[in-house]
């Protein structure tokens, strides 16, 4: 079955995270992706092993299925040439550049776009296209203790700590695959293609949502709770007999539930906790509370009993735990793809899921250049100027 973004072609000139995971993302909904890689060494993340599946990282296999890749040297003419070739011809070009840096190549918005007025150009960049700080290298660790994630993330007496994974870059990603399917539905009407801006600080300010709200309406500057929620509770972590789990209270027919389970019902009746506001007010007293009751039993207790009746909750699982849970599985969130170097890898499936145009898992995550002839070959360049363009060492 033809994928939602079938004929859609996108160059993607990106690199290591954010730019690859984007164009993966409209590659699993069936764009042709074409990823520009360096000869020789390629996307920086095929060397970030351990570990290796065959001859590559399995960061590098993470966010590059789907694609074909074509090696070229951005540093040489000939190989500026190429790109304005295949951008004639393309919807989307996805970049991560510094900013600055396509346009000092010639390869800007306004070159490309002479041939080719649809084009579609989505540049990621630390700190976007404009503001003071547009030059400077942007990196994941930095954004997140600049964007304030860190200043509300950790216990409340520890220090300030980054989520366990990139997630400026991966939010950034899709926040970029977003803005590339308005511009390729507005395009639908008015015939234009357009630039994209996608700064990894605007990305993580964004969703600071409930956080930022409450600082710019209500004049608190937020702090860390730890596994707590700032506006509800009971939802934290909290201790059974024997490990940790999470609890999510949403509202008072909840907790009104909640506390009869645990064998507590007098505590819905107590001024300090009957509503969600009184419970915000007395939550140290409330949670110590709980901690006694939910000592009783197991984590696995809990969660059964407290499922049964609709009460939010959960495991706090290991990684290894999340792969081998039903639900994860039922939801087809491991798929297995066939690799000529590694024979069988596991990769994360995709959270896209559509009725009529399913997201597909057709293409291994490339070899360096392994598509190299094939792409320029489409592009009109005859089998003596492939082999020139390898002698000279172009592509």
């Amino acid at each position: 079955m033809a994928g939602a973004l079938e004929g859609v072609k996108v160059l993607d000139l990106s690199r290591v995270l954010a730019g690859p995971l984007c164009t993966m993302m409209l590659a699993d909904l069936g764009a042709d992706v074409v990823k520009v890689e360096r000869p020789g060494s390629g996307d920086e993340t095929r060397e970030w092993g351990p570990p290796w599946a065959g001859t590559e990282s399995a960061y590098y296999l993470c966010v590059n299925r789907n694609k074909r890749s074509l090696t070229l040297d951005l540093k040489a003419e000939a190989g500026k040439a190429v790109i304005r070739r295949l951008a004639r011809e393309a919807d989307v070009v996805v970049e991560n550049f510094k900013t600055g840096t396509l346009e000092a190549m010639g390869l800007g918005y306004e070159v490309l776009s002479a041939d080719n007025p649809g084009l579609i150009l989505c540049s990621i960049t630390g700190y976007g296209h404009t503001g003071p700080d547009k030059d400077q290298p942007g990196y994941d660790f930095a954004i997140q203790g600049r964007g304030g994630i860190m200043s509300i993330t950790g216990e409340p007496d520890g220090p300030p700590m980054k989520v366990g994974l990139a997630i400026v870059d991966v939010t950034a990603a899709q926040h970029a695959a977003i803005a590339v399917l308005a511009a390729l539905r507005a395009r639908e009407r008015t015939g234009r293609g357009q630039c994209i801006d996608i700064a990894l600080l605007d990305s993580q300010v964004s969703w600071l949502i409930n956080r930022a709200s409450n600082y710019l309406i209500g004049g608190a500057v937020p702090k860390r709770y730890g596994n707590a929620h700032p506006n509800i509770v009971p939802y934290e972590t909290f201790r059974a007999s024997d490990t940790w789990f999470n609890l999510a209270v949403g509202n008072d027919s909840q907790f009104r539930r909640f506390t009869r389970l645990i064998g507590a019902p007098e505590l819905a009746d107590d001024p300090r906790f009957v509503t969600n506001p009184a419970r915000v007010e007395h939550r140290a007293e409330l949670v110590s509370l709980l901690g006694t009751y939910l000592r009783r039993r197991t984590a696995a207790e809990w969660l059964e009993l407290f499922r049964r009746e609709k009460i939010p909750c959960g495991p706090i699982n290991s990684i290894p735990e999340v792969f081998a849970d039903p639900q994860v599985l039922a939801r087809e969130m491991v798929v297995e793809m066939t690799h000529p170097t590694a024979g069988t890898v596991k990769l994360v499936g995709s959270p896209l899921k559509l009725s009529d145009t399913p997201v597909t898992f057709a293409r291994h995550p490339p070899l360096l250049g392994e598509h190299t002839d094939e792409i320029l070959a489409e592009a009109g360049y005859s089998r003596e100027e492939i082999r020139e363009l390898r002698e000279r060492g172009v592509v």
